[in-house]
């Protein structure tokens, strides 16, 4: 008994010295760059803002992330499928399974309905993973603890994806914080191991950091509405529209609602107390902190400007209605370059524009 215990444990360690322990080559931090220009041009277009230091490790936190949702949302796999392979890839990233075995395994299930992008990502998992690995200890257990929590929680809300909506906004909450709010906790975490002033508000920054990821995706919820709905899917509070007069079983693109705008505008309001919790991190950030704070601002500015377009247009019917111009991407970043350093003026920008966004009536709830 002794012995294949002692076999079982020398096996695990020859797999984790070859394919796991691996060394990332030049060629494997070019293939991050190069795919995360293909999975995200949002974050292949903030990411090279950040300090020299922090681009490599946030690019590869993102791949990660993009790799569990991949999983998530190939429709071909079944419940049980996703829940398997979540768990397999908590392993490739805490470093007790081969990410070669894992990838090999899974990719041949991906269908043509998953962008070529992510096919590939998958594909060359092995090559994000080494780069994963050869992190600072601080940064391997943020990069794990993100992927574990979002894996698991992502696992866990197949069996509730509908076109009837979640139950209420705490629900809402919750699947916010597995694909969202634990991707802010993990970016707090990666600046204050960068920077040891930055870890100085560290309370106040992870406390802030649930709420910024919270803000970014319910404007993606909200945005992505009717695509959400074309696979299945409607990730809005029942509870909150049920209020407004109108079951989210009705709901149809191009039909007009008073009830349902009027919950849209709620969970607009909340959105936007999130992101007025955006914000109050970044600017914790210290003013001199330019690349980090561009990184930030370019994201809030950009789903501010999204609300916006939501809010004007509540009876929109596809994505595309309220997708930002390019004209607007450009002035939101000249504008917040232009500010980045000064606290009042990015105060002043950020409240004007978003002077007629509804308020939520758990607004002050949000911001406390």
């Amino acid at each position: 008994m002794q012995s294949l215990f002692l076999w079982l444990c020398n096996k695990k360690n020859v797999i984790t010295s070859t394919s796991m322990q691996r060394s990332p080559t030049p060629q494997d931090f070019a293939y991050q760059n190069e795919i995360l220009q293909g999975v995200s041009r949002t974050f292949a277009l903030t990411i090279p803002q950040l300090p020299e230091k922090l681009r490599d490790v946030v690019g590869n936190a993102y791949l990660l992330c993009r790799i569990a949702d991949t999983i998530e949302d190939e429709a071909t796999l079944t419940t049980e499928q996703k829940c398997y392979f979540s768990d397999q890839f908590i392993q490739v990233v805490e470093a007790d399974k081969d990410a070669g075995s894992f990838a090999k395994d899974l990719f041949p299930l991906l269908s043509d309905q998953t962008l070529e992008a992510e096919r590939d990502l998958v594909k060359n998992t092995d090559r994000v993973i080494r780069i994963t690995h050869h992190y600072n200890d601080n940064q391997k257990k943020a990069l794990a603890r993100c992927v574990r929590i979002m894996a698991k929680g992502m696992a866990n809300y197949q069996e509730k994806e509908t076109l009837n909506g979640l139950p209420d906004q705490a629900a809402m909450d919750d699947y916010c914080y597995y694909v969202a709010g634990v991707v802010g906790e993990m970016l707090a975490e990666l600046f204050c191991d960068y920077s040891t002033e930055i870890n100085q508000n560290r309370d106040e920054l992870m406390d802030l950091s649930v709420s910024f990821g919270q803000g970014l995706q319910m404007t993606n919820i909200l945005k992505d509405i009717w695509d959400d709905q074309q696979r299945g899917a409607c990730w809005l509070p029942r509870e909150t529209f049920l209020r407004s007069g109108f079951d989210l079983s009705d709901l149809k693109p191009g039909y007009n609602d008073a009830g349902f705008e009027a919950g849209l505008a709620e969970l607009i309001g909340i959105a936007k107390g999130h992101l007025e919790n955006a914000l109050k991190f970044t600017l914790l950030i210290p003013a001199h902190e330019k690349g980090i704070r561009k990184f930030c601002l370019w994201a809030i500015g950009l789903a501010v400007l999204t609300l916006k377009k939501i809010n004007k247009n509540r009876n929109f019917s596809h994505g595309d209605q309220v997708k930002i111009s390019r004209r607007s991407v450009k002035a939101t970043i000249l504008l917040t370059n232009a500010f980045v350093s000064n606290d009042k003026l990015l105060k002043l920008l950020f409240y004007s524009t978003a002077k007629r966004l509804p308020d939520s009536s758990i607004h002050e709830k949000i911001l406390s």
